[in-house]
């Protein structure tokens, strides 16, 4: 029966497609020789689309084609077709009726799967037929996204010279002098394949982490964690000595937390990471943040700062000394804001000092020191070290507690500009914050300069941005003042985008100047809110619901974005 199937199907293509005899001979000798599908075989050729042979099969054969995208399957059917014959025979359970169950497939030719499936399911196969791509897409669609399940499945396809790791003049110790499975090629393929996919995903973080049966990799791509693969338990030591080794980590630790840093040359980048390990119930897990210092060189602009926060901010900047604090909660880009603007005044005239508990990352022209707090290194001490070093401009990582507030704020007193980061909400609870510090609030009113509160939103992907409508009794509700014409956007979901809708991500910020009116109500102990009513209402203050509608307003963000950063505004 398969038999002259095949040789009807062979006939039309040379007949229909005026495909050649010995065309279709070397394509036969393909299909045997590699044992591979007679239909890949025509395609792996190049004497037919998958297309072109879909429609031809579907002509042949009378089985009906239908789009799978636009098709929704019923969740029930996964018991009836598990995960594992779905992948193998390349089929999607799309309904059952009765005794009847409806399979979508790209590959009719395959009559011993049909006699397969019925004996797994116990019921009489009904099948149409889509494109493979399409296939693939609804089973990690319908099943979730297929995880690898060896070693050498992953790590195929890349070359270890894709990656140099860079060694640093005080670590001259032979990075070879350690033997361990984590040496073994496959390892280190591994480990060079999720690192180098991460980068091309524009992720901000690799997380590492042991569960019962693996190690399940997830990476953080514009803010949301995804989950790309599982790597096996036996190779779970391995990888993590192997990262380790990269690391300058000790490897016979494995009870308490561990931090180290490395670099790679990817191509002619060079890309920093800073490594934490955390010891777990299933053994230690490991997070890789990835610092591209090309966000550094973007601008202020690049980072999503407005015209009117930009003035503020230059003006701020250019001041010989005071206090300029940047607020916010963790992941809100405090950090990357704060670099672009040293690199900004990064020049060979200023003498530009930082410390910082961890240095993320390193810049030249920067003196940088690293908190320590087992030898007494803490943020307090290296600032008294650092104003005997006669510096212009300080970088204080975070203000953690009244030492080193007060510290900070005497030194921007006496002649350095300081910058620092703080956790509040908004820009004017800094203030207060630093009161309820023990700060006495002169100190406060004197030093600051400015301060900006920031989150991130993600960007609208370009490729897939299309306009969206928004009923006026929806806008309406909105405590904003939308011009009539207003057109909203939304990503429709693309390849570029990996569906999601959204490509990048921006800051959107809130920029308080602080002039006299502001420090006497700080003196006279009104509240956070108050001066924030006052800035908004004399100053032309931009809150951050109001920035983040800007941009929406812009094209630039969606409306669901900006009620999910802002919600609580």
């Amino acid at each position: 029966m398969s038999e002259t199937l095949k040789d009807k199907i062979i006939n039309t293509l040379v007949e229909a497609l005026r495909i050649s005899k010995e065309d279709v001979d070397d394509a036969i000798a393909l299909h045997r020789k590699k044992k591979i599908s007679l239909d890949k075989a025509f395609m792996e050729k190049g004497l037919i689309t998958e297309q072109d042979l879909l429609m031809l099969l579907v002509r042949e054969l009378n089985i009906p084609f239908i789009n799978l995208s636009k098709y929704k399957i019923d969740p029930s059917l996964k018991d009836t077709i598990p995960e594992k014959t779905a992948r193998l025979y390349k089929i999607v359970p799309l309904s059952l009726l009765e005794d009847t169950l409806t399979i979508a497939l790209s590959d009719p030719l395959n009559v011993f799967m049909i006699d397969d499936l019925k004996s797994i399911t116990g019921k009489t196969i009904d099948v149409v037929m889509s494109t493979n791509s399409e296939i693939v897409k609804s089973i990690d669609t319908y099943y979730g996204a297929q995880t690898v399940s060896t070693v050498n499945e992953i790590t195929k396809d890349l070359s270890i010279d894709d990656f140099e790791i860079v060694v640093d003049q005080d670590q001259e110790e032979d990075v070879d002098s350690f033997v361990d499975e984590s040496e073994k090629a496959p390892i280190i393929r591994m480990v060079n394949l999720i690192i180098k996919d991460a980068i091309k995903q524009r992720a901000s973080d690799i997380h590492i982490e042991p569960i019962v049966d693996g190690m399940r990799v997830r990476y953080r791509v514009d803010g949301e964690l995804n989950e790309i693969l599982t790597i096996p338990k036996e190779n779970q030591n391995a990888v993590l000595v192997r990262i380790k080794i990269m690391s300058r980590i000790d490897i016979t630790v494995t009870q308490i937390p561990q931090d180290g840093r490395f670099k790679l040359m990817i191509g002619k980048e060079e890309v920093d990471f800073r490594v934490s390990l955390l010891p777990t119930t299933f053994g230690q897990k490991v997070v890789l943040r990835i610092l591209d210092k090309a966000n550094l060189s973007v601008g202020l602009e690049g980072l999503g700062f407005s015209k009117k926060a930009l003035k503020v901010l230059n003006e701020a900047m250019s001041k010989p000394f005071g206090m300029i604090l940047v607020t916010g909660p963790t992941g809100s880009g405090k950090s990357t804001t704060l670099y672009s603007i040293l690199n900004a005044l990064n020049t060979v005239e200023r003498n530009i000092i930082t410390v910082e508990d961890p240095v993320e990352y390193m810049v030249d022209g920067l003196t940088q020191i690293q908190v320590q707090h087992d030898i007494g290194l803490t943020f307090a001490a290296g600032l008294r070290s650092i104003l005997r070093q006669s510096p212009d401009i300080v970088m204080v990582g975070e203000i953690r507690d009244n030492e080193t507030a007060d510290i900070s704020i005497k030194a921007s007193l006496t002649g350095q500009l300081v910058f620092s980061t703080l956790h509040t909400n908004d820009a004017a609870g800094a203030l207060t914050r630093l009161v309820d510090m023990d700060v006495e609030p002169f100190l406060v009113a004197s030093s600051l300069v400015m301060v900006s509160a920031q989150r991130l939103c993600r960007r609208i992907c370009s490729n897939c941005k299309e306009a969206v409508t928004i009923s006026k009794e929806a806008r309406d509700q909105l405590p904003y003042k939308f011009q009539k014409q207003v057109e909203f956007y939304q990503g429709k979901g693309c390849d570029k985008c990996r569906q999601t809708g959204y490509k990048g991500r921006m800051g959107i910020t809130e920029i308080l100047d602080i002039d006299d009116t502001i420090r006497a109500m700080l003196i006279k102990g009104e509240s956070s809110d108050a001066i924030k009513e006052y800035a908004r209402k004399n100053k032309d203050m931009d809150i951050l619901w109001e920035d983040a509608m800007a941009k929406c307003v812009a094209g630039e963000t969606s409306l669901e974005e900006v009620l999910r950063v802002t919600a609580n505004e």
